[in-house]
């Protein structure tokens, strides 16, 4: 007989402690925020629509600048996406920025990479966020938690 809720986490202690690590770091020379979704499938949809449906639905757009950035990933359907919002998007560069940011991270997941895919990956948006929003003083920080959302 199993106990519920002894599954095994999507990931280990020690990948969420150095991705939200990651994260802080990022975030700290800016006043945009970004969140990590990880889950296992991506089932009836394509990874961007199934990115731009959680930033929604974890109020990402209610950011005060609009500078809000989502990195998706669905390990067993081997997906992933990033997902900025309106301001973000065009200031970082449009399609350009986000395919050569997208492309890095797939290097990495391709070589089975996963924390280190994801980390440089938040540090390169962290990057474009700190460049196009810097730290103000006047702006809330940390409007988003910086803690991993996990699916099923």
């Amino acid at each position: 007989m199993f106990p519920f809720g002894n599954k095994k986490p999507l990931l280990d202690e020690d990948a969420q402690h150095q991705i939200v690590a990651t994260i802080k770091s990022a975030e700290s020379n800016t006043t945009g925020e970004i969140r990590v979704f990880v889950e296992h499938k991506c089932s009836y949809m394509d990874a961007m629509d199934r990115a731009k449906e959680l930033f929604a639905r974890l109020n990402m757009a209610k950011t005060h600048s609009r500078n809000a950035v989502i990195v998706y990933i669905a390990l067993t359907d081997r997906q992933y996406a990033l997902f900025g919002d309106v301001e973000i998007y065009q200031k970082a560069g449009g399609p350009v920025f986000w395919e050569k940011a997208a492309s890095k991270l797939k290097a990495h997941l391709r070589d089975g990479r996963l924390t280190e895919g994801m980390c440089d990956c938040i540090n390169e948006l962290g990057m474009a966020l700190a460049m196009h929003f810097p730290y103000d003083a006047s702006i809330p920080r940390n409007e988003l938690p910086d803690e991993i959302v996990f699916g099923k």
